[in-house]
């Protein structure tokens, strides 16, 4: 393999010109040069070491990603969720050539200690609560952003989604067909988050067509297709007759239609059922589901965007902001008309 030495010999330059040229610093260079060498780096496939140029740039081109909430021998990739915001980010990151590098975490706090001994440019944090935001802002100085998280005179930048838009939008849809018993089901809501502002937006619908006598809150240990099975039972035995369902996700949703199943019944003639998310699975399954679409392609390509943003710009690194990415209900067929 040619090295830079080699390239400045036959160029009849110095190292330092081609290294310039290379790292994009070309105040000294002339066009020449610059022209002369990137020909004869074309010519040898030339490829500069990543640590020299992460060195020479005062930047590694790493982004990190946490994802809080997973247990030592849980496979976080297994969420529907965290595999399409990944995928879609990764490819953000790459197209700006730089890297990602993932780790997944119990508690949000414990990245820090990770954090302060990785050599990265700036960090995502998935689904973190405002605690967590308040001791990482303590310890961290570098570029970060929040995804989905919700607090009150917090300064962090955080990219989300009109939760509670969407939790208004899936349960107005739901009466507008004629249900009037309509289930919540999700983790159990506590404080602030995406669970408790898409249930915010379930209750208003509820109150707005004077039903709030009709609200039924199932909680369920965690977001997923075993939890959904779960949650079919409890709607089974609750005392109301249930005939609709608004699921805080994709995953929890199919779950849902999976438990109503085995139990004898049918969706979407008995159990209505609508999601939240719009992942690839809700198209996947029979019949296939009615659901909120957090834009996810949208979303990820924000939160990309926005950190890269602060990570080459110091003045944004200072900003307190909160971006919401719109939803839109997405109409398939699991819901039917209730007469």
């Amino acid at each position: 393999m040619v090295t830079m030495k080699e390239i400045a010999e036959e160029a009849g330059v110095s190292i330092v010109t081609v290294s310039n040229v290379i790292h994009e610093n070309y105040n000294r260079v002339s066009a020449e040069n610059i022209e002369k060498i990137n020909k004869l780096i074309e010519k040898y496939h030339y490829v500069p070491n990543s640590n020299a140029r992460s060195l020479a740039m005062k930047k590694s081109r790493i982004i990190g990603v946490v994802i809080p909430n997973v247990n030592d021998d849980e496979n976080f990739m297994k969420s529907p969720f965290n595999a399409e915001i990944i995928g879609i980010l990764e490819k953000v990151i790459r197209e700006a050539d730089y890297y990602l590098m993932v780790r997944s975490v119990n508690k949000t706090i414990d990245a820090i200690p990770l954090i302060s001994s990785w050599n990265v440019d700036g960090v995502v944090f998935l689904g973190a609560f405002k605690e967590d935001v308040v001791a990482i802002k303590k310890r961290l100085t570098l570029p970060m952003v929040f995804v989905d998280t919700y607090g009150e005179n917090l300064d962090f930048v955080n990219v989300g989604s009109e939760d509670m838009q969407g939790g208004y939008l899936a349960t107005g849809y739901l009466i507008g067909k004629g249900h009037e018993n309509i289930a919540f089901v999700g983790p159990s809501i506590s404080g602030e988050g995406v669970i408790n502002e898409r249930y915010l937006g379930y209750e208003k619908a509820m109150k707005e067509h004077d039903l709030e006598d009709n609200i039924k809150v199932v909680s369920v240990g965690s977001t997923s297709f075993e939890a959904g099975i779960e949650a079919a039972k409890k709607i089974a035995f609750l005392d109301a007759e249930i005939t609709a369902v608004f699921a805080t996700a994709d995953i929890l949703a199919i779950g849902i239609m999976e438990g109503l199943r085995q139990l004898g019944k049918q969706v979407p003639d008995d159990v209505s059922v609508v999601g939240f998310d719009n992942l690839p699975e809700s198209v996947y399954c029979c019949p296939k589901l009615t659901t909120i679409s957090q834009n996810m392609d949208l979303k990820a390509k924000t939160i990309g965007k926005t950190i890269l943003s602060m990570v080459n710009d110091k003045e944004e690194r200072t900003s307190a902001t909160s971006i919401k990415v719109d939803v839109d209900l997405i109409e398939r067929n699991s819901v039917s008309f209730r007469k």
